[in-house]
């Protein structure tokens, strides 16, 4: 492991814990330009969303919203808190690693409440992608990441960073990207060249008793528009 690593606060792979959403069917497969992606090394352009299934909300950004302009990129400081007030969302963020099969590792099912941050890519607030994880649910009851399909563009998400500070950020694109097909650009790389962006990311779609899994993730994207204490 290198300093970079311990400094970042990379841990060791290891199994997800029990429960509904199991490792490797409830995740999507990162592939190898993961970590270029979110270094900013490729841009996206915007394609198509198309509604989620279920209880899920509709995905996409009305052409007519006006969003502030973004604010320049931070520095280097690992993320500590999220919080999304709209959502009534205020979790720990725990680094993690990749599974067994290439995916984000989320948090186990006993932290649940919490949310994993990718701790090979950028910290929330640097220039290029920022990857967040949790659960959508559990066995037995919701998880931090219940309600996040019903986040709208235009509302403000908020990363306690260490040493002090906030980074705030402006959803501009909600996504149910189905599993079948998955594209990972769209969920992972860079929107804009040089832009601090954060990536949150659920199930979605409907629940598959078959194969113990969800049918889509939902993907919110945002950017940095500004800071606070």
């Amino acid at each position: 492991m290198s300093d970079q690593d311990r400094r970042r606060g990379e841990v060791p792979i290891r199994p997800a814990g029990p429960g509904r959403l199991v490792s490797g069917t409830a995740w999507v497969v990162l592939f190898l330009g993961l970590w270029l992606w979110g270094r900013d090394a490729t841009d996206v352009h915007a394609g198509m969303s198309r509604p989620a299934t279920g209880d899920m909300a509709a995905a996409g950004r009305p052409p007519d919203l006006p969003l502030p302009p973004a604010h320049a990129p931070l520095g280097d400081a690992l993320p500590e808190r999220l919080d999304v007030p709209g959502l009534g969302i205020s979790a720990p963020v725990l680094a993690r690693g990749l599974d067994g099969r290439g995916g984000i590792e989320p948090p186990s099912f006993d932290r649940a409440d919490a949310v994993g941050w990718y701790a090979a890519g950028v910290t929330p607030g640097e220039a290029g992608a920022a990857l967040m994880v949790g659960h959508v649910d559990t066995e037995t009851r919701p998880a931090v990441f219940y309600r996040l399909s019903g986040i709208e563009p235009g509302a403000t998400i908020r990363v306690v960073r260490a040493g002090g500070g906030t980074a705030e950020f402006t959803v501009d694109d909600v996504r149910v990207l189905d599993r079948d097909g998955f594209d990972a650009r769209q969920a992972y790389a860079p929107r804009t060249t040089g832009r601090a962006e954060l990536r949150l990311i659920t199930c979605g779609g409907t629940f598959d008793r078959a194969t113990g899994g969800y049918t889509a993730n939902v993907v919110v994207s945002a950017y940095l528009t500004g800071t606070g204490p």
